[in-house]
């Protein structure tokens, strides 16, 4: 049996927003990763050491609380809500062993001033529900999302 037979089938894309190529060469220990249109090269290094590049928690940390704040706006424009320019979420993501594998686990830190904590919770919500990261590690990572 083929791969592609015993795989689940994959979701119809209705449309394509945007599709983000990376070439990523050398590992974690004095690796390089580029994207296609030459806006990111970033040297990696080994979390934990003296090196002198980011690595992937980072990475998936800086992306995830980018999209998780989109996703709060459109949240909040859907609801009607005005939320303030000052919105910042502070994303923590760790890597961690357990019976030898190696696993994440995040906690997002969301600050949206000037909300009733309610109102701001109910917007995290929402916005934990659509962000497209928080779907893709949905019951695969553990994640604790803070309204601070």
């Amino acid at each position: 049996m083929h791969a592609e037979e015993s795989a689940p089938p994959m979701t119809q894309v209705e449309k394509v927003l945007y599709t983000a190529k990376t070439h990523t060469a050398g590992e974690r220990v004095n690796g390089v990763a580029r994207s296609s249109d030459g806006y990111l090269e970033i040297t990696l290094s080994t979390p934990g050491t003296a090196g002198s590049g980011t690595n992937p928690e980072q990475l998936f940390a800086a992306g995830w609380s980018a999209c998780f704040e989109g996703a709060v706006g459109i949240a909040a424009r859907k609801m009607r809500i005005a939320i303030p320019a000052d919105v910042a979420i502070d994303a923590e993501v760790d890597l961690y062993t357990t019976d030898g594998a190696y696993l994440l686990q995040a906690r997002l830190n969301v600050s949206v001033p000037g909300l009733e904590r309610e109102v701001a919770q109910t917007l995290v919500n929402a916005a934990h529900q659509t962000c497209p990261y928080s779907k893709a590690i949905r019951g695969n990572v553990d994640v604790m999302i803070n309204v601070i």
